[in-house]
């Protein structure tokens, strides 16, 4: 096993083969912080360059010849192509079912005090072919981007936090119509009429906006992420049926946890990163408790 560089011992927060690339992620073989561009997905967490030809050797060493050569290197972003399957899987089962399955999974506002699983797994349906190919093109783009960087576990509160976050901007604004007597469904041309909502969305703006705040950490050009974001959201906001409260919500989620990633980076600090971690969670759970509690009739 290799030992780290002296260079590592000086600082935890950036990579040892570039100084300027912030980082938190450390080779699971010696321990070494690393950036997106020096890892090397292994069976269990990142390898630094040095460790991966050292286990090749090793490899090789031991399986020799072809034998050596069949075997893989790195491991594909698990978690990404999961929630890919999980998505189609969904979607397979919304044709088969005649879309029944469509209506209990669906996120209706005004349900969620009687069916709050409505709130997550609305992010996995989808309204049709063009719908969950848009949807799962930009999960498949984004998704191992934030996945290889942040880890498994991390991307995917990232991801779950974020469609709840993106289901919690639909909620409020029916709440908002509830609290208006519906007037406010009229404001802005009826931008803010309450609807229902389904699909990931909510979910990938929540990466988009962790991508956005981590990018330099990454290591990434911010310009192409902004122009994403604003395409979407102004097709959100201009193009009727797209649900532009999800794409906020999930967008302001995913950056208030990619922050949070950030600022606890150092692995002291994995205790706190995990409880604020959790405590957004909490937080957007008691802001849709509030939603109900206050107006319980206008929650079935």
């Amino acid at each position: 096993m290799s030992t780290p560089a002296p260079e590592a011992e000086t600082s935890y927060d950036v990579c040892y083969r570039h100084p300027d690339r912030p980082s938190y992620i450390h080779c699971q073989r010696c321990g070494r912080t690393i950036c997106p561009q020096c890892q090397t997905q292994a069976a269990v967490g990142v390898q630094c360059p040095e460790c991966v030809r050292e286990g090749r050797a090793e490899l090789a060493a031991s399986r020799g010849g072809i034998l050596g050569r069949l075997v893989p290197q790195g491991a594909a972003p698990i978690v990404s192509y999961l929630l890919i399957g999980l998505c189609v899987l969904a979607y397979l089962g919304q044709l088969l079912s005649g879309g029944a399955l469509t209506d209990p999974w669906a996120l209706n506002p005004s349900k969620i005090a009687t069916e709050p699983w409505q709130l997550l797994t609305s992010a996995f349906i989808h309204a049709n072919p063009i719908h969950i190919l848009f949807n799962l093109y930009a999960l498949f783009i984004f998704g191992p981007v934030l996945e290889r960087f942040l880890g498994r576990a991390r991307y995917l509160a990232m991801y779950l936090i974020g469609a709840l976050g993106g289901s919690v901007g639909v909620v409020l604004v029916y709440q908002l119509a509830v609290i208006t007597n519906g007037a406010s469904a009229s404001w802005l041309g009826g931008l803010l009429a309450p609807a229902s909502a389904l699909g990931a969305s909510g979910a990938i703006f929540a990466l988009i906006g962790g991508l956005l705040v981590l990018h330099r950490a990454i290591g990434l050009q911010p310009t192409q992420i902004v122009v994403v974001v604003v395409v979407n959201l102004a097709f959100g906001f201009f193009v009727r049926g797209i649900a532009w409260q999800a794409h906020l919500g999930g967008f302001a989620v995913g950056a208030a946890i990619a922050a949070v990633y950030l600022a606890t980076r150092r692995p002291q600090q994995k205790s706190a990163q995990i409880l604020s971690v959790a405590g957004i969670a909490v937080a957007l759970a008691v802001v849709l408790t509030l939603c109900v509690v206050s107006q319980p009739g206008a929650y079935a």
